[in-house]
């Protein structure tokens, strides 16, 4: 899938490795990285993950938006990758299309298409 652009997140996670394998596999790339911290990137785009011990609490309210240039081939491969998101692709409030995946601690991504 064809990321087009994002901004900046940092969280916590109670499973680095998870949750670095997770990102990898929506095609970030690893950047600086340890034992209690990752960074991965996508064009300008970052995301710092933190490791903590215990549950993670995501809240309801933080959600990464992901431009994507295809919004049914960026559902697809994610569906074909083995994730679940929680709908189809549907117009979304201001024009183009979106579909949102919880990653393994909850956080929503929400691709979305609009020219």
């Amino acid at each position: 899938m064809k990321l087009a652009s994002i901004s900046g997140l940092t969280f916590q996670s109670s499973d680095l490795d998870r949750t670095v394998a997770f990102y990898e596999g929506l095609g970030l790339r690893v950047g600086k990285r340890d034992e209690q911290q990752a960074t991965l990137y996508v064009n300008w785009f970052w995301i710092t993950v933190s490791a903590v011990d215990g549950p993670v609490d995501p809240g309801t309210s933080a959600a990464v938006h992901i431009k994507v240039d295809d919004i049914q081939q960026a559902y697809e491969e994610v569906v074909a990758a083995g994730h679940k998101p929680a709908g189809e692709p549907a117009k979304r409030a201001g024009g183009g299309s979106e579909f949102e995946l919880a990653d393994p601690d909850g956080y929503r991504l929400v691709f979305f298409y609009k020219k």
